[in-house]
């Protein structure tokens, strides 16, 4: 079965080009590197809950919106070497982590075992 590794961060609406660039970019190297699948999603229907959320969770402030995104490759194993891979790439490498269109330290992400797939 499949690995997966999701992530969900707070974007500023004013940067979503910026982040779609961004996702472009990124997911043409993991493509690379054996991803079989690169998936960005921006919010469309989010509800702020009382008790938990996304907007909760990752922090959401004014002007932002919650980012769902995900990759899926063959395997963990395929991920480790990939992931790994991918951050040595030049085309990675080139990016100003000061200049990121968001605030990685609110992101969330961690790597799943996929238990059922129709």
């Amino acid at each position: 079965m499949p690995y997966v590794d999701g992530y969900v961060m707070a974007v500023p609406r004013k940067n979503k080009s910026k982040y779609i660039q961004l996702a472009e970019e990124s997911a043409v190297v993991f493509k690379d590197h054996g991803a079989l699948s690169v998936v960005e999603n921006w919010e469309d229907d989010v509800p702020t809950g009382e008790i938990t959320s996304l907007p909760m969770a990752v922090k959401c402030e004014e002007g932002e919106d919650v980012v769902f995104s995900w990759i899926v490759w063959p395997s963990r194993e395929a991920r480790d070497v990939g992931n790994k891979a991918a951050i040595e790439d030049p085309r990675l490498q080139n990016w100003d982590l000061n200049l990121m269109p968001f605030d990685s330290k609110r992101m969330i992400f961690g790597g799943f075992t996929t238990i059922v797939e129709l």
